[in-house]
C-alpha cells in the first residue's frame, strides 16, 4: 500500500462505517431518509417556540423566551441545530444578534445529527454570503480554526450536490465572496487546512462547478498564503492520494482551473504585438520524473473532459514533441535522417520493438506449422467418422533431425518471448491496478488481456509438450489467433487506423456483447424446440440435427446466413418445424442482426465525433508506455533546466503563441458594444429632452441606465474572459444573453 493510501485509509474506513451504521439504524434508502429528516426539520421549526421566533426574525419574542426559566437554549431540531442555526439559515440578522447577546454559548455550537455533524452558525453564514452576520459572529468570538464539518450530507459522494470541504475557510472560498474570505483569514484561519481526504482549500475549489469564482478564490488564497512565506507553495501540497490541486484539475477535466494554474506558473519572456514567448513550467506535467504526472492522470481518467486538457498549452506541445521525436517510431517504419548517432540509435531501438514482435510471432507460427507429427500406426483404432491420418510424436521422437533442431531453436525463442511478455506486463498491472489496466481503452486494455493470455498459453503449450499431453493443437490454434490479433495494437500509432482500432474494441465489448447475449437466449430456445422434434428421427436422415450440440451450432450458422435452411423435403417433416424456422428467421436474422447493424452504426458515429481526442489519448498512452520501458539514457528529458538561466530548479518548455484571431475577436466585440452604447445613449438623451420641461425636473432614468451599464459590463467581461481563454458559466440575465450571439 502506498503512503498516500495508508494515510487516507483510516478516514475512508471511518466514513464507510458511518454510512453503514446510518443505513442500519434507519433501515431506509438515502433519499427517503433525507426527505423524512427535512420534513421533521420543518415540523420542529413550527413546534418549538424559540425556533419559530428565530425563523420569523421576532426579536421581542426571542428576548422574552430567553428570559424565561423554562426555555432550553440548547434544544435541538431534526438536524441537530440550535435556534442560532435557524436564525442564520434564514438570514435573520436581528434575531441572530439577539440570540448571540442572550445566549453567547450558541455561537460555536455545532449541529449534532449524522447528516449535518459539525456545522456551526459561522459555516452557514459564510456559505450564505451574509457579510454582516459573519462580522458579528467573528467579533463575538466565533471560532474559525477548530470547527470541522463531518456530516454525511457534506461528504464527497456520488450524486452529491455539495462538497465544500470541512473548514470554514473552504466554505468561504467555495462561496466566492472575497470580503468574507479575507475576514476569515484575518480572524486566524489557516490556508493550509486539509479535510478527511487530505484536500486543501485549493483542491476543494478545483472540484467546484462554478469555475470562474473558483479561479478568483484561488488567486486570493494563494496571495494570502504567500504572505506566510511557506517553504512549499500551497498549490504543491498533495492530498492523501498524492494529487496536488494542479493534478486534480487534470484528473477531473477542469480545463479552466488547469489553464489558470498553468498561466500562474509560466514566465513571459517577451511580447511583440500578437506574438508572445513564454516559458512554461513542466513540473507535474512531464512524466519523465513523476510517476503520477498530469499525462498519466489524463490517460487514466474516466472523465471525457480530461482529454480536452491535451489541447492546453504546454501539454499539447509537450505531447507533440515527445511523439514526433521518439514515440511514433515505436509503430511506424518511415526512416528519418537524424543529426546525431544518438537519436538514430534511439530511433532504431524504438522501431525495433515492433519489428521484434512481428519476427517473434512469425517464428512461433512456423513452429506451429512444422510441429512434430507422424503417420498413424497400423494398430490405431478409429471410428468410421474419424479421418485422422497423422498424430503427435512422442517427446523422444520430436527432436531427432536437423529440421527438428531448427524448430527447437524457434520453440525456445517462443518460450523466452512469452516469459519476457509476462515480465513486462505484470509490473504495469501491479503499478496501475488490474481493473484500470485491463478496462481502459486508452491504455490498450483488451490488447493487454490478449497478450497476457497468449503468453500464458505458450507456457502451457510447453508443459503439454514436455508431458506428452495430447491436444496441443487446440492450444496452438488459440495462441495463433491471439498472437496475430495483437498485431492490431501497433495500428494505434497511425492517425488513420487508430480510431478504427478503438471502434473495433467498443463494438466488440459493447454492441457485440449485448447482441451475443440476446442471440444465445434465442438460439437456446429455438434449438431446444427443434431438437424436441428431431430427437425422434433417424440421425442419418438429417445430419444437421443429429444431436443437440449440432442442432445448436446449425441454428447459429443459419442465424448469420452461413448455410441454407436445413430441411429435408424428401422425408415427412412435422408442420411445427416450418413454423419454428419462420419465427427464428424473423427474430434472429431480420430483427437481431439488423439491430446489431444499427447499434454498430451508432457506435461508429459516436467514435467519429471523438476520433481526434481518442487518438491523441492513445498517442499519450503509447508514448508513456515507451518512456517507461526504455532506459533513461535512451530517452532524454525534454525542455530546459531553469537553474542554468537563473530560474527555479525546474524544467521549462519555451512556447511561442500568436493571438491574431483573439485580437480581431476583441475588436469586433468592442465595435458592437460601442455602437449599442451610442444608440442607447442617443435614445436616452431624446427621451430626457422631451420629458424634462414638462415635469420641471431632470429625469435620470436610473433603471434603464442600470441595464445599460450591466450590459456593457457583461460585454467587457466577455472580452476579458475570452482573452484569458476562460468560460463564462454563471447564470446571466435574459437581457444579457443576446450579447453572446453577436
Amino acid at each position: 500500500m502506498s503512503p498516500s493510501l495508508a494515510r487516507s485509509a483510516p478516514s475512508e474506513l471511518n466514513h464507510w462505517w458511518s454510512q453503514l451504521r446510518f443505513r442500519l439504524q434507519n433501515k431506509k434508502g438515502w433519499n427517503e431518509m433525507l426527505d423524512e429528516t427535512f420534513l421533521l426539520h420543518t415540523k420542529y421549526m413550527n413546534d418549538i417556540p424559540l425556533f419559530y421566533a428565530s425563523k420569523h426574525n421576532s426579536v421581542g419574542c426571542i428576548k422574552k423566551l430567553l428570559s424565561s426559566a423554562s426555555t432550553n437554549i440548547f434544544e435541538r431540531g431534526a438536524l441537530g441545530e440550535t435556534a442560532l442555526h435557524v436564525a442564520v439559515m434564514n438570514d435573520n440578522l436581528e434575531a441572530a444578534v439577539a440570540l448571540m447577546d442572550g445566549a453567547p454559548e450558541l455561537i460555536n455550537e455545532p449541529m449534532t445529527s449524522e447528516l449535518f455533524q459539525g456545522v456551526t452558525p459561522l459555516h452557514i453564514a459564510v456559505v450564505n454570503q451574509n457579510t454582516n452576520l459573519v462580522y458579528h459572529l467573528i467579533s463575538r468570538g466565533g471560532d474559525v480554526v477548530t470547527p470541522r464539518v463531518t456530516g454525511l450530507y457534506f461528504r464527497k459522494r456520488i450524486g452529491g450536490l455539495m462538497y465544500y470541504g470541512e473548514h470554514i475557510l473552504s466554505f468561504a472560498a467555495c462561496a466566492g465572496n472575497e470580503d468574507i474570505i479575507s475576514m476569515v483569514i484575518d480572524a486566524g484561519a489557516s490556508t493550509r487546512v486539509q479535510d478527511y481526504r487530505g484536500n486543501t482549500v485549493l483542491h476543494v475549489l478545483v472540484l467546484q462547478p462554478n469555475k470562474m469564482i473558483a479561479c478568483q478564490a484561488i488567486d486570493l488564497i494563494m496571495a494570502r498564503d504567500l504572505e506566510l512565506d511557506q517553504s512549499l507553495p500551497l498549490d504543491m501540497v498533495p492530498n492523501y492520494r498524492g494529487l496536488t490541486p494542479f493534478k486534480l484539475a487534470a484528473k477531473e477535466g477542469n480545463t479552466v482551473a488547469f489553464q489558470h494554474l498553468v498561466n500562474k506558473r509560466r514566465v513571459v519572456q517577451w511580447s511583440l504585438g500578437p506574438l508572445t514567448s513564454s516559458l512554461y513550467d513542466l513540473t507535474e506535467i512531464d512524466s519523465w520524473a513523476d510517476d503520477l504526472s498530469v499525462l498519466e492522470l489524463i490517460v487514466g481518467s474516466h472523465q471525457r473532459e480530461a482529454r480536452g486538457i491535451l489541447e492546453v498549452t504546454p501539454v499539447r506541445q509537450l505531447v507533440s514533441l515527445k511523439w514526433n521525436l521518439y514515440g511514433k517510431h515505436y509503430f511506424r517504419n518511415v526512416c528519418t535522417v537524424r543529426c546525431t548517432y544518438f537519436f538514430f540509435f534511439l530511433y532504431l531501438c524504438a522501431r525495433l520493438l515492433m519489428l521484434l514482435y512481428l519476427l517473434y510471432i512469425v517464428i512461433f507460427t512456423l513452429c506451429c506449422v512444422y510441429r512434430p507429427l507422424k503417420d498413424i500406426p497400423e494398430n490405431y483404432t478409429q471410428s468410421d467418422m474419424d479421418k485422422t491420418i497423422r498424430i503427435q510424436k512422442a517427446l523422444n521422437e520430436s527432436y531427432v533431425t536437423y529440421e527438428d533442431n531448427l524448430r527447437l531453436a524457434g520453440e525456445v525463442i517462443s518460450i523466452l518471448g512469452a516469459f519476457a511478455i509476462l515480465l513486462l506486463e505484470i509490473p504495469d498491472i501491479l503499478r496501475v491496478g488490474a481493473k484500470r489496466y485491463f478496462g481502459q481503452t486508452a491504455l490498450g486494455g483488451p490488447f493487454h488481456v490478449i497478450l497476457i493470455s497468449y503468453a500464458c498459453l505458450v507456457v502451457l503449450l510447453c508443459v503439454f509438450r514436455a508431458c506428452e499431453v495430447q491436444g496441443e493443437a487446440v492450444v496452438m490454434a488459440v495462441c495463433l489467433v491471439l498472437g496475430w490479433c495483437n498485431v492490431m495494437f501497433f495500428a494505434r500509432g497511425f492517425e488513420m487506423l487508430g480510431p478504427y482500432v478503438i471502434m473495433i474494441q467498443k463494438i466488440i465489448f459493447g454492441d457485440l456483447t449485448k447482441f451475443m447475449w440476446l442471440t444465445v437466449i434465442v438460439l437456446i430456445g429455438f434449438s431446444t424446440s427443434l431438437w424436441m422434434v428431431y430427437m425422434t428421427q433417424d440421425p442419418d436422415s438429417i445430419p444437421a440435427y443429429r444431436s443437440f450440440p449440432i442442432t445448436l451450432f446449425s441454428q447459429f450458422e443459419l442465424s448469420v446466413g452461413l448455410i441454407d435452411l436445413p430441411v429435408e423435403h424428401t422425408i415427412i417433416t412435422p408442420p411445427i418445424v416450418h413454423v419454428v424456422h419462420c419465427a427464428f428467421s424473423v427474430v434472429s436474422y431480420i430483427l437481431l442482426l439488423n439491430l446489431l447493424i444499427a447499434m454498430m452504426s451508432d457506435t461508429h458515429w459516436r467514435v467519429a465525433q471523438e476520433r481526434d481526442e481518442l487518438w491523441r489519448t492513445q498517442v499519450v498512452a503509447t508514448t508513456l508506455m515507451l518512456e517507461r520501458r526504455l532506459p533513461r539514457c535512451l530517452w532524454p528529458r525534454l525542455g530546459v533546466c531553469g537553474i542554468n538561466y537563473g530560474l527555479k530548479e525546474r524544467w521549462y518548455l519555451r512556447v511561442e503563441d500568436r493571438n491574431d484571431s483573439m485580437l480581431q475577436k476583441m475588436r469586433r466585440y468592442i465595435k458592437v458594444f460601442s455602437k449599442e452604447d451610442e444608440k442607447e445613449m442617443e435614445g436616452l438623451e431624446k427621451t430626457d429632452t422631451i420629458k424634462g420641461p414638462s415635469s420641471g425636473t431632470l429625469n435620470l432614468r436610473p433603471k434603464n441606465r442600470g441595464g445599460l451599464n450591466r450590459r456593457t459590463l457583461t460585454g467587457w467581461q466577455m472580452i476579458r474572459h475570452s482573452a484569458l481563454g476562460l468560460e463564462l458559466e454563471q447564470e446571466e440575465p435574459e437581457e444579457d444573453q443576446d450579447i453572446k450571439l453577436v
